[in-house]
């Protein structure tokens, strides 16, 4: 199903490679992702290379960007189909991570890939609104990853609750974001974070992304995250 040859070299300019057993575990998991999604969307992208590139290589490339401890706490946010959180979780198995979703289902064909390659993790079935308030959840996480969630100023209420102070936030983003980041400067201020870095690179020829990194500073107050519909209709601004 992927592109090993495209993945590795697209993966050798970030620095990055992959040994045999992680292309597998990624395979594996390519092939169960358009298995499913006959049946059960999950994406619109199938097609081999595109699945390697769009999906898979850019969700490595967080790896270039992010030097996370062996072991660390992760919480993907939205997790959907499992990106970016599976494609890490399956490159570094020591990651302790939480796959975080609204919808059952999409948790259920996360656990099944998680099974058919032999790898751990929790699943959590919550609005992350509501497991952001959550004792057992709130300001436990070294890491929190988001893809295409939603705009910064409602993706930082969101994610930063989880962090432990000193964690990050990396949110993966298209590259035209320059004032999506500045209209969320307060909200973020107020959250208890700061940006670290802003990331813009080519994933390849034709294909501009960034990675925001916001690190948490300070505890987020306890009014935060509200709930999804006073996030929407009045987001900190």
């Amino acid at each position: 199903m992927l592109n090993k040859e495209l993945l590795v070299s697209t993966l050798a300019p970030f620095g990055l490679e992959i040994d045999e057993g992680c292309f597998k575990r990624l395979d594996t998991y390519a092939e169960m992702l358009v298995k499913t999604n006959e049946s059960f969307n999950l994406t619109a992208i199938t097609e081999p290379d595109d699945v390697t590139l769009k999906h898979f290589a850019d969700c490595l490339v967080l790896l270039k960007y992010l030097d996370i401890k062996n072991g660390a706490k992760v919480i993907d946010v939205g997790t959907g189909a499992g990106f970016p959180g599976l494609v890490l979780l399956l490159a570094r198995p020591d990651l302790k991570m939480t796959f975080l979703d609204s919808t059952r289902k999409k948790l259920g064909f996360i656990g099944e890939v998680l099974e058919a390659c032999n790898v751990n993790a929790e699943l959590l079935h919550m609005r992350a609104e509501e497991a952001g308030q959550s004792p057992e959840y709130r300001e436990r996480f070294d890491l929190t990853t988001a893809r295409a969630v939603s705009n910064m100023t409602n993706l930082s209420e969101y994610c930063l609750p989880f962090l432990k102070m000193g964690g990050r936030f990396a949110a993966m983003k298209s590259a035209e974001t320059t004032e999506e980041l500045l209209q969320a400067k307060k909200a973020i201020g107020l959250l208890g974070g700061k940006t670290e870095k802003e990331i813009d690179f080519n994933l390849t020829e034709g294909i501009p992304r960034k990675i925001i990194i916001l690190k948490k500073i300070s505890q987020t107050p306890t009014k935060y995250p509200r709930p999804s519909a006073k996030i929407a209709k009045n987001p900190i601004i």
